[in-house]
């Protein structure tokens, strides 16, 4: 099975392009649903958590509001919590690919060059689009305000950056173009599978 990374920076339409690589038949792991999956009642992060925060937990889930909190008061947390959740997302990504039937795996991971997770990959492909376009649809989504967006964005490596160091970039300005770049790079991953 290829392993294609997929990142991008925050509002560069990741979501909408794993979207996509579904679409065409190839299996997609997302890292923030896992997150999702392990903070909800009954998830594998909850019992952990609520032993080393706590306060963390609200109505037999962790509180992704109570966590910023507990980060912001003190920074010194956020490697603890990482220790806790980072294996758990691990393990549910292993248990994706030992179950995934299909030739090309796609693994979005936001943070894929930030954490050194691109070395895991056969491949990794970065969407993207111009900064201003960028702004504008993530403050558009009414969840942020600016000072919020450029908190984030210093957090991630620049766009730049991650496009130089992917073997694929896409262009998410429009849904079809996107789509288009899709099906190009799965078209040369199956090209080289097929000769190797």
């Amino acid at each position: 099975m290829f392993l294609l990374g997929l990142t991008g920076s925050i509002g560069m339409g990741k979501s909408t392009t794993a979207q996509m690589f579904a679409e065409e038949g190839c299996a997609v792991w997302d890292a923030d649903a896992a997150v999702h999956r392990l903070y909800e009642k009954g998830g594998a992060a909850v019992a952990p958590m609520q032993t080393a925060f706590p306060t963390a937990i609200e109505d037999g889930a962790v509180s992704r509001v109570a966590l910023k909190e507990i980060i912001a008061a003190d920074p010194t947390t956020l490697p603890r919590i990482e220790s806790i959740v980072h294996p758990l997302v691990a393990q549910d990504r292993a248990t994706f690919l030992a179950e995934a039937h299909s030739d090309i795996a796609v693994l979005d991971i936001p943070l894929l060059f930030e954490t050194g997770g691109d070395a895991a990959m056969d491949a990794v492909v970065c969407v993207t689009i111009p900064d201003a376009v960028q702004r504008d649809r993530v403050l558009a989504r009414g969840t942020m305000n600016e000072a919020q967006f450029d908190a984030i964005r210093a957090k991630q490596m620049p766009a730049k950056e991650k496009c130089a160091r992917s073997n694929y970039v896409i262009v998410t300005d429009t849904p079809d173009h996107a789509r288009a770049q899709v099906r190009d790079v799965i078209r040369d991953i199956r090209e080289k599978l097929r000769h190797a």
